[in-house]
């Protein structure tokens, strides 16, 4: 390739001051994009980042991007970031392009070009890594993994092999989750404007064979994300079609899948299309934060799917229903290592179910304590009788609640180091399975069926670890500690839409997380 003659336009700025480089009219440079590099002065690194000024000074200070292909490359990759929720010109794509456009640049312009084409690699990658945003600066009660990323390495690998693409993309997280997402961005960027889509009101819920004039509006909801076939006429009566399509819509979107239109139905029908790339923008985001290994053995928790899936060598290999937080009292995201089990689990109550629960039921009726097969200990561990409890020093003591049928933890609970004293048990309240919302405990997690679970856990550390084995041990009514030694890593993580199979996933943001987030993105 030809090279060509770089000349001073005077309409540069300075990547650092922002400031229009001085003119330098009779300052030539000539730059041949796939081996002639020039040097830049190392004062003009003094405000860069250690990470940029050791790797140009590992290059003795020469410019880095004489490849034109590899300039290019990079500007492809910078405008591709749409589709993963981010925005072009954060990584200078505008400028950048301004600067790959010109042929005639002078030296200035040319070093503040390749420095410029450094800084937006750097950006970009680390965004891809681990999110624009982080996640504590977010939320208050999340505790992920810190995500690190060494940068110089991979820009070494992109400039000597000609694949700033490829980087790119190992930077992104590898699993399946954020590539749906990335694919349900493009495709909700297809869809028509919906901004002409009347919204829905109902008074009672739409039920098989109605006639009214909201069900024509929810037709063409059904129709326009094609729940519905395009085909079906447009009519006021709620037919055997129609319900089909809304059975789709809800399945799809968390609900029990009754086939009537009630007034949640109504809400997420009534969702606009611009609200809905929010929710996958700021769970590309989230995605961005979260751990790229979740390891070779997990339990991995959606909050708002109220699902807990068993992982193994990357495979789901068993699936269970979960109770998670009340939007008052949310389940905290964090990343953890299962330490033990504990079967007939005593519960001691936490500090918020004591203040909230215990206290004003106890101060009601002083038989709340022996109804709850509950223990009372003062400051020195010594056992209250409850007819000795005093209400206003409620908080000084400890209350211990003994295994049983009764217990709040159940037959099982299965342990984890975090701050919040959250973890994964069994219930005396199995009832609650069967809700399709299920945002009903105090902050831990009830999953059902937990003696699969621990099988499936504790098979790994013995295979003559069953269900029998652990019934009987419950049956013997004492509390047991079980400790592992293989690694089970635990995610408790947050997302509120996927694509699947079955097309797009949306689940409700119970906990209001999402618009803080979009927010955040957005500044």
């Amino acid at each position: 390739m030809t090279g060509f003659t770089l000349l001073l336009l005077g309409c540069a700025k300075d990547p650092h001051t922002g400031k229009n480089l001085p003119a330098a009219k009779a300052e030539v440079a000539t730059l041949h994009p796939n081996n002639n590099t020039f040097t830049i002065d190392s004062s003009y690194f003094s405000n860069e980042t250690k990470e940029i000024k050791s790797y140009y000074k590992n290059k003795n200070y020469n410019t880095l991007w004489a490849n034109e292909s590899d300039r290019k490359t990079l500007l492809l990759c910078i405008a591709a970031a749409k589709q993963d929720g981010l925005q072009p010109n954060d990584y200078n794509y505008d400028a950048l392009a301004a600067f790959e456009k010109n042929k005639r640049l002078s030296a200035k312009e040319s070093m503040a070009y390749d420095l410029l084409l450094t800084q937006s690699f750097y950006k970009l990658a680390l965004h891809l890594f681990k999110g624009k945003t982080e996640a504590t600066g977010v939320y208050e009660d999340w505790a992920l993994q810190q995500k690190k990323l060494d940068i110089n390495p991979l820009l070494e690998e992109a400039l000597n092999n000609h694949t700033v693409d490829k980087i790119m993309d190992r930077c992104r997280p590898p699993h399946k989750v954020y590539e749906s997402l990335r694919k349900s961005l493009v495709y909700l960027n297809s869809l028509p404007d919906d901004s002409n889509l009347e919204k829905i009101v109902i008074e009672e819920s739409v039920k098989e064979n109605d006639s009214l004039p909201q069900v024509a509006l929810i037709k063409k909801r059904l129709t326009y994300w094609k729940d519905l076939e395009g085909s079906d006429s447009i009519t006021c009566v709620y037919d055997t079609k129609a319900i089909e399509a809304v059975k789709k819509f809800q399945k799809r979107h968390g609900f029990y899948p009754d086939g009537v239109v009630g007034k949640k139905t109504a809400e997420a029908l009534n969702i606009s299309l611009e609200e809905r790339k929010k929710q996958v923008i700021v769970n590309l985001e989230r995605w961005r934060w979260f751990t790229h290994d979740f390891g070779q053995s997990a339990v991995i928790i959606n909050i708002p799917d109220y699902t807990l899936a068993l992982i193994n060598n990357n495979d789901t290999i068993a699936t269970h229903k979960v109770v998670v937080g009340k939007p008052d009292r949310p389940t905290p995201v964090l990343d953890s290592k299962m330490n033990y089990l504990v079967i007939n689990p005593t519960w001691t109550v936490p500090p918020t179910i004591l203040k909230k629960d215990l206290t004003p039921k106890a101060k009601a009726d002083l038989n709340y304590f022996a109804e709850n097969n509950m223990r009372i200990f003062d400051k020195e561990n010594n056992e209250v009788l409850p007819e000795e409890w005093n209400p206003k020093l409620a908080d000084t003591y400890r209350y211990v609640q003994n295994p049983g049928n009764s217990n709040a933890l159940g037959n099982i609970k299965f342990n984890y180091y975090n701050r919040f004293s959250v973890y994964l048990h069994d219930t005396n309240h199995r009832e609650m399975f069967s809700r399709p919302q299920r945002a009903l405990s105090s902050g831990c997690i009830r999953v059902q069926n937990p003696l699969e679970l621990a099988e499936k856990i504790l098979s790994k550390e013995d295979s003559e670890w069953n269900t029998d084995k652990l019934n009987e041990m419950i049956a013997e009514g004492e509390t047991e500690k079980i400790y592992l030694k293989n690694t089970n890593n635990v995610h408790q993580l947050y997302w509120t839409a996927w694509m699947d199979k079955n097309g797009l996933q949306f689940r409700s943001d119970i906990y209001n997380l999402d618009k803080v987030l979009y927010q955040k993105l957005r500044n």
